[in-house]
């Protein structure tokens, strides 16, 4: 009988061996300005068209620290549902707020780190402002799919563990001056995709930013 048990323990191993793995892909995009410069702080994030789901895709934390009386960074991006903490590490307090439509808050006067983490459960753009530094300005893109990436100085950015089938693929920026065209692909096989975005994006304006006042300390 033995024998028989270990033919059948391999046979049932083989089988399952021989089973197709869920296959994943990924993409590498670069986002370029007309000119051919390389667009650093440009999302890319793709949304399944066939109509599959995303499994054991948690939302990741994040964190957006004051630092130098700026948000850092400058652009954060997260999934729906994702906490987000605000640390901050300047010598004096901030007092950080949005007005946004997918979450409005207000985290009053603080140094070190807020109380608690927000969580941001509605897709969109929060963009981000201290009631104390009036130059501060910080955006946060929330996005309802896990499959997401941020521009590089180089343009760059690759989305792995992508499920076969079809997407639409969409590229956003804070400075960009007209909605950017989508584009659709289909993904069969771990062979990376390349896509391509040109988008016209408005140069950072400047800010005057005044000494830091040793007599505001609070650390």
């Amino acid at each position: 009988m033995r024998p028989l048990v270990l033919r059948l323990a391999f046979a049932l191993a083989g089988a399952a061996l021989a089973r197709p793995l869920l296959a994943a892909s990924a993409i590498q995009a670069e986002v370029l300005a007309p000119a051919g410069a390389p667009v650093e702080d440009a999302v890319v994030f793709l949304r399944p068209l066939s109509g599959q789901k995303s499994s054991g895709h948690a939302p990741a934390s994040a964190s957006i620290e004051q630092r130098d009386r700026e948000f850092v960074p400058y652009l954060t991006v997260v999934q729906t549902g994702a906490a987000v903490r605000f640390p901050n590490q300047d010598p004096v307090r901030h007092h950080v707020y949005s007005f946004s439509q997918p979450k409005k808050f207000e985290i009053k006067l603080y140094a070190g780190d807020a109380a608690e983490p927000i969580v941001f459960d509605k897709p969109g753009v929060v963009t981000m402002g201290c009631n104390v530094h009036d130059w501060m300005l910080g955006y946060l893109f929330v996005v309802d799919t896990p499959w997401f990436g941020k521009t590089d100085s180089s343009g760059l950015t690759r989305i792995d563990a992508l499920e076969d089938g079809e997407y639409e693929a969409r590229v956003w920026h804070p400075r960009q001056r007209h909605e950017v065209a989508m584009q659709r692909l289909k993904l069969a096989g771990t062979t990376p995709e390349q896509l391509h975005f040109t988008i016209d994006v408005a140069p950072r304006k400047p800010h005057y930013k005044p000494p830091l006042d040793p007599l505001h300390y609070t650390k």
